[in-house]
């Protein structure tokens, strides 16, 4: 792996660490190198790790003596001005500037001096006489804790050397953080598998994520997560020697790539004291907060590629998360495939909440009698990058037994209202959009308050918003008359779903604030063949309008079906008779022609 180089440098900065990953794109280095220089404020030079640091780095690198004269220059530097080092030794640098930066210059060289770090623009000389554009960072340099000159570190801001240099950085690394990203830490895991097993080596593949990671998110903000991550960073970039490499993935989640590793008792220490390190608190804007990180491990087989090892590694992480969190866990063969699959699904459905794969169809939802649109209802559907349009039966009970299913039900909440809205500002007939509330979610104690403040977000008022309920979300009547009165205040409109196929009382049709009952699609389906369904069905729509609800009828296929209905007087109908579940743009369609 010689087209990288991550050196920890323990001894240099106590728990700093420079990423040195070719001639970096010097907007992110700078923001990067006084993230990591701004808490320490001095350089010491009294190390091997230093001095081996200063002179491999690529980027230009100078150290200045207490007068301002030249003590030491890399090699970076010296392809950048053309000079060579003997030649550059013992100047005074202010000489090599150009007049007009000589000034700023100097003061960035006093604060230095005094402890202070920072950065300038300055306009240098290059041998041959071309100008050169060169952002600085200036930092005290010291030998055994005391001052004796000032550290430079520079970059050509030529538009053809950054602008080449950008789009590598681009390509290949994380902006944020820094560290390696996906398409880097892919093509390096290749490169060392194939070197592993050429010579018969063990390599390990770490994936972590942060857990709970997102509530640092909603209850600091962005600004605080973005923090952490490159706290973490840091910390993972301690722990990697030169052979090995640390990436961010995406979002809270990283890898790490161990070479030349030992048996599995080595694999997994090492590993574990990844995990305690990442125990230890974490200083965010003066407070500390304590944060733990689950990993999946998965070590090379002959048969693997890098695809292959990194999907191992995301299971045994999926696993792990699956048994509570904060640890590590190496990937089994002895899994089953089937187990695998749900586990590996799992955490794609968490990975794809993060990376809003999921999307908002609706289905018309028709008056029974004039056959125009009074209605619809929101229905999420999961766009897998590789899979597919993933069918909701598959992922929506995964989502309701790990507790995904709040977070996304709480996007569809809003993405609807959102949409809803959008039509009614493009002159469109106001429809209420109907939204399935989980039982998890109806639980919330701060449900009401959710949607109070999605509809102030979005604009929808309340009376063009109904949430459908299931009827065992009825049985605690008490926590349920509560809720359902605080959402009915809002004016939002309340359905039952799936009546007649949950908790069966009659006490909550007659006490419950419920506008409307939904019959089940499983009594329509076999209205025609089957009397007693039909009996049902019948009965359903005369109990319902003898308590002054409306009743809509999902699932509708056929014209006997449709025909039914209307017989028994049921107010509104859904089903693929009408229409199926389409996106937005389809449903706007429909109402700018009439709703029909």
């Amino acid at each position: 792996m010689s087209n990288f180089f991550l050196a920890p440098v323990h001894a240099m900065w106590s728990s700093i660490t420079i990423i040195i990953v070719g001639t970096l794109v010097f907007s992110c280095l700078l923001r990067n190198w006084l993230n990591v220089l701004r808490p320490i404020g001095a350089v010491d030079m009294d190390t091997q790790v230093t001095r081996s640091v200063l002179k491999f780095s690529p980027l230009p690198i100078a150290v200045l003596d207490k007068s301002g004269a030249v003590s030491y220059v890399n090699e970076g530097i010296c392809q950048m001005t053309g000079y060579k080092s003997e030649e550059m030794k013992y100047t005074p640098f202010l000489q090599m500037l150009d007049s007009s930066s000589r000034t700023q210059m100097s003061s960035q060289f006093e604060k230095a001096l005094n402890g202070s770090m920072g950065q300038t623009s300055v306009k240098m000389m290059h041998k041959s006489g071309i100008p050169l554009h060169v952002q600085l960072v200036s930092a005290p340099f010291t030998v055994d804790g005391y001052v004796k000159g000032v550290l430079l570190i520079g970059q050509d801001m030529s538009d053809q050397n950054i602008n080449r240099e950008r789009i590598r950085y681009m390509a290949y690394y994380d902006d944020m953080t820094g560290l390696p990203n996906r398409r880097m830490f892919m093509n390096q895991l290749a490169e060392a598998l194939e070197h592993a097993n050429k010579h018969g080596q063990t390599i390990a593949l770490l994936y972590l994520d942060i857990d709970r990671f997102k509530l640092v998110n909603d209850s600091f903000g962005r600004e605080v997560g973005d923090m952490l991550l490159l706290q973490v960073a840091e910390r993972l970039t301690r722990i990697v020697s030169e052979q090995d490499m640390a990436a961010r993935m995406e979002g809270d989640e990283f890898a790490v790539l161990f070479t030349e590793m030992g048996p599995q008792e080595e694999v997994m220490a090492r590993t574990q004291s990844l995990v305690q390190m990442l125990e230890e608190p974490f200083e965010l804007q003066g407070f500390p907060l304590n944060m733990t990180a689950s990993i999946g491990v998965a070590t090379n087989e002959a048969q693997d590629n890098a695809g292959t090892l990194l999907k191992k590694a995301d299971m045994a992480l999926a696993k792990m998360k699956e048994n509570g969190k904060n640890g590590c866990l190496l990937y089994s063969k002895e899994w089953n495939d089937s187990s695998l699959e749900r586990l590996t699904l799992q955490h794609e459905l968490r990975q794809g909440i993060q990376r809003k794969e999921f999307v908002l169809h609706y289905q018309p939802q028709y008056h029974i009698s004039s056959g125009t649109i009074i209605g619809v209802e929101a229905l999420v559907r999961w766009a897998h990058p590789t899979r597919g349009m993933v069918p909701p039966d598959r992922f929506i009970p995964l989502a309701e037994e790990n507790g995904l299913i709040v977070q996304l039900g709480d996007w569809v909440l809003e993405e609807a209202c959102t949409q809803n809205k959008a039509w009614q500002d493009a002159g469109l007939p106001a429809i209420p959009v109907s939204v399935n509330l989980s039982i998890r979610q109806f639980m919330q104690q701060n449900l009401t308050e959710k949607v109070a403040q999605v509809l102030d977000k979005t604009g929808l008022e309340a009376r063009f918003l109904d949430l459908e309920i299931t009827e065992t979300m009825t049985m605690d009547v008490s926590r349920a008359n509560k809720c359902l009165q605080e959402l009915s205040n809002l004016g939002v409109g309340i359905s039952v779903d799936d009546f007649g196929t949950g908790y069966s009382s009659l006490h909550y049709l007659k006490n419950l604030p419920i506008a409307r009952l939904k019959i089940d699609r499983s009594f329509v389906r076999e209205i025609e063949l089957d009397s007693s369904n039909a009996a049902i069905v019948a009965t359903i729509i005369a109990m319902a309008h003898n308590l002054n609800l409306q009743v809509i009828a999902e699932g509708v296929e056929t014209r006997e079906q449709m025909e039914f209905l209307q017989k028994h007087r049921c107010d509104e109908m859904q089903g693929y008779y009408w229409s199926p579940p389409v996106a937005g743009a389809s449903i706007g369609q429909m109402l700018a022609q009439g709703g029909s």
